[in-house]
């Protein structure tokens, strides 16, 4: 199977798309894309117009669900942790290591993805900027093991330049996360810009920018 992973990058785009959709079970719309990259979950759902750049990397992932017109950008660090591949994580039976990503939503450029648990972008937010962290999972120090919770980012979010998102933290819709911020809990209040370390809400935002009623994910 290694082999055929490694021969079907070879290939042109339009002949490694049916190679991938009829070998690997994986369902890749027409119109969609994956440039030079390793980009093996063991389901990938890909809608009309999603994409995937070069240099991304995939792997270890139940699955990965993109949108019509998602976007994964360059160089990006995707990883999962099978369930089951190892006595890790047998104590959490309801965990999925997966990356969701709902139509128009985007991931940047240079960022480390850990979906040993969830990881959930809802319709219209951006991962943006560079080199920002979304950390899944981590050691439970109360009973001595590796332990994970989902991470969720709210419809028409906008995380900036280097951060850091831990497991079980959530920015709600219609909101930011600063620059250099560190996401380490639930928020549920809509329309704030969170930031600082740890991330606070710092300033309401107008339920009116253009940001948030935008009809395309991409901003020129």
């Amino acid at each position: 199977m290694f082999l055929l992973k490694l021969l079907t990058l070879f290939l042109p785009w339009f002949v490694r798309r049916r190679v991938l959709n009829r070998f690997l079970g994986y369902k890749i719309h027409r119109d969609s894309h994956i440039g030079l990259a390793w980009v093996f979950p063991k389901h990938l759902i890909m809608d009309a117009h999603s994409s995937i750049g070069h240099l991304t990397v995939c792997k270890g992932l139940t699955l990965l669900k993109m949108g019509e017109h998602a976007i994964i950008g360059r160089g990006n660090w995707i990883t999962g942790f099978p369930k089951e591949s190892s006595k890790h994580f047998k104590h959490q039976a309801d965990r999925r290591p997966q990356l969701i990503m709902a139509e128009h939503s985007a991931i940047t450029n240079q960022h480390i993805i850990d979906c040993t648990n969830e990881v959930s972008i809802d319709a219209f937010a951006t991962l943006g900027g560079f080199r920002s962290q979304v950390l899944t999972h981590s050691i439970d120090l109360a009973i001595s093991k590796e332990s994970s919770a989902p991470i969720f980012i709210g419809k028409y979010c906008f995380v900036g330049t280097d951060c850091v998102l831990l497991g079980g933290s959530s920015l709600p819709n219609y909101c930011v996360l600063g620059a250099k911020s560190l996401l380490n809990k639930k928020y549920s209040e809509n329309f704030w810009l969170y930031a600082g370390t740890p991330a606070t809400p710092v300033k309401r935002l107008e339920p009116d920018l253009a940001y948030f009623a935008r009809q395309v994910g991409a901003v020129e």
